[in-house]
Protein backbone atom coordinates (compact mmCIF):
# COMPACT_ATOMS: atom_id res chain seq x y z
CA UNK A 1 0.00 0.00 0.00
CA UNK A 2 1.38 3.84 -1.27
CA UNK A 3 -0.06 6.36 1.42
CA UNK A 4 -1.08 9.55 -0.49
CA UNK A 5 -0.87 12.78 1.43
CA UNK A 6 0.26 15.76 1.89
CA UNK A 7 3.39 16.61 3.87
CA UNK A 8 3.73 19.17 6.37
CA UNK A 9 5.72 22.84 5.61
CA UNK A 10 8.91 22.74 7.23
CA UNK A 11 8.22 25.06 9.94
CA UNK A 12 5.11 23.19 11.03
CA UNK A 13 6.99 19.85 10.39
CA UNK A 14 9.72 21.11 13.21
CA UNK A 15 6.82 21.83 15.47
CA UNK A 16 5.68 18.54 15.33
CA UNK A 17 8.54 16.38 15.58
CA UNK A 18 9.42 18.66 18.21
CA UNK A 19 6.36 17.22 20.17
CA UNK A 20 7.27 13.70 19.02
CA UNK A 21 10.98 13.81 19.92
CA UNK A 22 9.16 14.64 23.61
CA UNK A 23 7.03 11.78 23.86
CA UNK A 24 10.30 9.54 22.96
CA UNK A 25 11.69 11.30 25.95
CA UNK A 26 9.12 11.23 28.54
CA UNK A 27 7.37 7.97 27.67
CA UNK A 28 9.67 6.30 25.20
CA UNK A 29 7.12 6.69 22.32
CA UNK A 30 8.75 6.05 19.13
CA UNK A 31 6.48 4.29 16.40
CA UNK A 32 5.19 7.25 14.31
CA UNK A 33 9.16 7.94 13.80
CA UNK A 34 8.81 5.66 11.65
CA UNK A 35 7.38 8.06 9.39
CA UNK A 36 9.80 11.16 9.66
CA UNK A 37 7.80 14.00 7.38
CA UNK A 38 4.77 14.78 9.50
CA UNK A 39 1.59 14.66 7.37
CA UNK A 40 -1.89 14.69 6.42
CA UNK A 41 -3.77 11.43 4.27
CA UNK A 42 -5.51 11.79 1.82
CA UNK A 43 -6.00 7.57 0.81
CA UNK A 44 -4.18 4.64 1.51
CA UNK A 45 -3.95 2.77 -1.52
CA UNK A 46 -2.78 -0.02 -4.00
CA UNK A 47 -2.01 0.63 -7.22
CA UNK A 48 -1.61 -1.34 -10.51
CA UNK A 49 1.01 1.36 -11.65
CA UNK A 50 2.55 3.73 -10.37
CA UNK A 51 3.49 5.51 -13.25
CA UNK A 52 0.10 6.67 -13.95
CA UNK A 53 -0.75 7.40 -10.06
CA UNK A 54 2.20 9.74 -10.36
CA UNK A 55 0.38 11.16 -13.44
CA UNK A 56 -2.91 12.10 -12.37
CA UNK A 57 -1.03 13.51 -8.89
CA UNK A 58 0.97 15.59 -10.93
CA UNK A 59 -2.17 17.14 -12.75
CA UNK A 60 -3.85 18.16 -9.59
CA UNK A 61 -1.11 19.21 -7.89
CA UNK A 62 -0.07 21.68 -11.09
CA UNK A 63 -4.02 23.07 -10.75
CA UNK A 64 -3.83 23.19 -7.08
CA UNK A 65 -3.23 26.10 -5.13
CA UNK A 66 -1.88 26.25 -1.73
CA UNK A 67 -4.07 26.84 0.62
CA UNK A 68 -4.24 27.34 4.62
CA UNK A 69 -5.83 24.48 7.29
CA UNK A 70 -6.28 24.30 10.44
CA UNK A 71 -5.56 22.22 13.40
CA UNK A 72 -7.35 22.12 17.01
CA UNK A 73 -7.08 20.01 20.09
CA UNK A 74 -6.01 16.18 20.75
CA UNK A 75 -7.92 13.08 19.49
CA UNK A 76 -7.37 9.60 19.98
CA UNK A 77 -8.43 6.13 17.85
CA UNK A 78 -9.10 3.84 20.95
CA UNK A 79 -8.06 0.14 20.74
CA UNK A 80 -5.16 -1.98 22.38
CA UNK A 81 -2.80 0.24 20.76
CA UNK A 82 -4.68 4.04 20.90
CA UNK A 83 -3.67 6.20 17.97
CA UNK A 84 -3.06 9.94 19.63
CA UNK A 85 -3.63 12.53 16.98
CA UNK A 86 -3.94 16.36 15.96
CA UNK A 87 -7.23 16.68 14.03
CA UNK A 88 -7.12 18.76 11.08
CA UNK A 89 -10.49 20.57 10.75
CA UNK A 90 -12.36 19.79 7.58
CA UNK A 91 -13.10 22.88 5.21
CA UNK A 92 -14.49 23.40 1.88
CA UNK A 93 -10.80 23.58 0.29
CA UNK A 94 -9.37 20.56 1.81
CA UNK A 95 -12.95 18.16 1.08
CA UNK A 96 -12.50 19.62 -2.67
CA UNK A 97 -8.68 18.31 -2.78
CA UNK A 98 -9.64 14.81 -1.14
CA UNK A 99 -12.38 14.45 -3.55
CA UNK A 100 -10.38 14.88 -6.39
CA UNK A 101 -7.80 12.79 -5.18
CA UNK A 102 -10.54 10.16 -4.57
CA UNK A 103 -11.91 10.77 -8.07
CA UNK A 104 -8.71 10.53 -10.16
CA UNK A 105 -7.34 7.86 -8.26
CA UNK A 106 -10.23 5.30 -8.33
CA UNK A 107 -9.53 3.92 -11.50
CA UNK A 108 -6.17 2.63 -10.61
CA UNK A 109 -6.78 1.85 -7.17
CA UNK A 110 -6.62 -2.00 -6.68
CA UNK A 111 -7.54 -1.52 -3.58
CA UNK A 112 -7.92 1.77 -0.48
CA UNK A 113 -8.43 1.73 2.65
CA UNK A 114 -12.33 2.01 4.23
CA UNK A 115 -11.54 5.17 6.39
CA UNK A 116 -10.91 7.27 2.88
CA UNK A 117 -14.34 7.77 2.23
CA UNK A 118 -15.71 11.30 2.27
CA UNK A 119 -17.97 10.10 5.16
CA UNK A 120 -15.34 8.20 7.32
CA UNK A 121 -12.36 10.50 6.57
CA UNK A 122 -11.03 12.44 9.80
CA UNK A 123 -7.73 14.72 8.58
CA UNK A 124 -5.40 14.25 11.11
CA UNK A 125 -1.58 14.27 12.00
CA UNK A 126 -0.35 11.28 14.11
CA UNK A 127 1.55 11.69 17.46
CA UNK A 128 1.64 8.41 18.82
CA UNK A 129 0.77 4.84 17.23
CA UNK A 130 1.22 1.06 17.63
CA UNK A 131 3.48 1.15 20.46
CA UNK A 132 0.94 3.19 22.62
CA UNK A 133 -1.37 0.99 25.32
CA UNK A 134 -4.78 2.01 27.53
CA UNK A 135 -2.07 2.47 30.49
CA UNK A 136 0.08 5.43 29.10
CA UNK A 137 -2.84 7.02 27.44
CA UNK A 138 -3.67 9.01 30.58
CA UNK A 139 0.05 10.12 31.03
CA UNK A 140 0.41 10.76 27.95
CA UNK A 141 -2.97 12.68 27.36
CA UNK A 142 -2.11 14.70 30.82
CA UNK A 143 1.35 15.69 29.78
CA UNK A 144 -0.10 17.18 26.03
CA UNK A 145 -2.78 18.40 27.82
CA UNK A 146 -0.10 21.49 28.96
CA UNK A 147 -0.06 22.46 25.16
CA UNK A 148 -2.17 23.75 22.75
CA UNK A 149 -2.58 22.50 18.86
CA UNK A 150 -4.12 25.59 17.40
CA UNK A 151 -1.83 25.26 14.11
CA UNK A 152 -2.10 27.12 11.06
CA UNK A 153 -0.89 24.78 8.36
CA UNK A 154 -0.40 25.65 4.44
CA UNK A 155 -1.15 23.09 1.88
CA UNK A 156 0.92 23.40 -0.93
CA UNK A 157 1.64 19.36 -2.25
CA UNK A 158 0.81 16.25 -2.75
CA UNK A 159 3.95 12.93 -1.35
CA UNK A 160 3.20 9.45 -2.43
CA UNK A 161 4.95 7.67 0.72
CA UNK A 162 6.12 4.17 0.19
CA UNK A 163 6.78 1.34 3.23
CA UNK A 164 10.43 0.91 2.93
CA UNK A 165 11.34 -2.08 5.40
CA UNK A 166 10.19 -0.14 8.79
CA UNK A 167 9.84 3.36 7.65
CA UNK A 168 7.49 4.96 5.37
CA UNK A 169 9.74 7.44 3.17
CA UNK A 170 8.23 10.00 0.31
CA UNK A 171 8.26 8.16 -3.05
CA UNK A 172 7.66 11.89 -5.06
CA UNK A 173 6.49 15.11 -3.74
CA UNK A 174 4.47 17.24 -6.50
CA UNK A 175 4.51 21.03 -5.30
CA UNK A 176 1.61 22.33 -6.05
CA UNK A 177 1.61 25.01 -9.02
CA UNK A 178 -2.20 26.73 -9.53
CA UNK A 179 -0.65 30.06 -8.20
CA UNK A 180 1.62 29.55 -11.34
CA UNK A 181 -0.90 30.43 -13.64
CA UNK A 182 -3.03 32.44 -12.51
CA UNK A 183 -3.09 36.02 -15.15
CA UNK A 184 -2.22 39.36 -13.84
CA UNK A 185 -5.36 41.66 -14.83
CA UNK A 186 -4.82 43.81 -17.97
CA UNK A 187 -4.83 47.15 -17.48
CA UNK A 188 -8.23 47.75 -18.80
CA UNK A 189 -9.58 45.61 -16.18
CA UNK A 190 -7.78 47.25 -13.72
CA UNK A 191 -8.87 50.62 -13.58
CA UNK A 192 -12.74 49.51 -14.00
Amino acid sequence: MLAITSLLNPQSAAHINGIIKNLEVEFGLDDVQATPDPHITYQLAGVRKLSALKAVLQDIARTSKPFPAFTTGLGVFPGPNPVIYIPVLRSDALNHLHHRIRQATRPLCLRTDKFSGPDCWLPHISLALHDTTPDLLGPVLQYLNQQTFNLKLSISNLAILRQEEERFVPEKLFQFEGHKHEVAPSLFEATR
